[in-house]
């Protein structure tokens, strides 16, 4: 679940970091929702797909590299064209939504409103801290943010290696 899954929890958070920490002017514009809403549209179809029964066994390792990435850009606040960024969080997001999926059960609609819901508020809790990060000139909000980006790198390399073994 996005609140209660550390992985989640951190790759939500992050996506919307990244989004508003990278964009090119220090303030919300449609390059800085792009990630998300890319994000938050595709988990949803793997979220239907998922709930469809239909799985693949790249899904754990997909959502480690994920974490491993979106870790990355924060820490580097690396600016990606805005739509090779939306791709790479679509792309992720897709194996986000296949876990959600594959989890689903009772209320498959209201679940997936649930967890699209969940995610966008976690999207914008990130964007949130992003701007006010962007707006504060002191040190320790330049360090913050790339600390915090390391954090969900490692997390996503800590996962990485149970994740893959599973697959292999």
């Amino acid at each position: 679940p996005p609140f209660t899954g550390l992985d989640h929890l951190a790759a939500m958070l992050s996506v919307g970091l990244w989004s508003t920490l990278s964009a090119k002017a220090q303030r919300m514009n449609l390059q800085a929702l792009t990630g998300p809403a890319a994000f938050a549209g595709t988990m949803l179809i793997g979220g239907i797909v998922g709930a469809m029964g239909i799985h693949t066994p790249a899904v754990e390792p997909m959502i480690a590299a994920s974490l491993l990435v979106i870790g990355l850009l924060v820490a580097t606040r690396l600016h990606l064209p805005t739509l090779l960024g939306a791709a790479l969080m679509a792309m992720f997001a897709l194996y986000h939504g296949l876990a959600h999926g594959a989890e689903l059960s009772g209320h498959m609609g209201a679940a997936l409103a649930g967890m699209v819901a969940s995610t966008l508020t976690l999207h914008g809790a990130g964007m949130w801290l992003g701007l006010r990060l962007q707006k504060s000139a002191s040190a320790p909000s330049k360090w913050l943010a790339r600390a915090a980006g390391g954090a969900v790198a490692i997390l996503g390399a800590s996962l990485m290696v149970p994740a893959m073994a599973h697959v292999l």
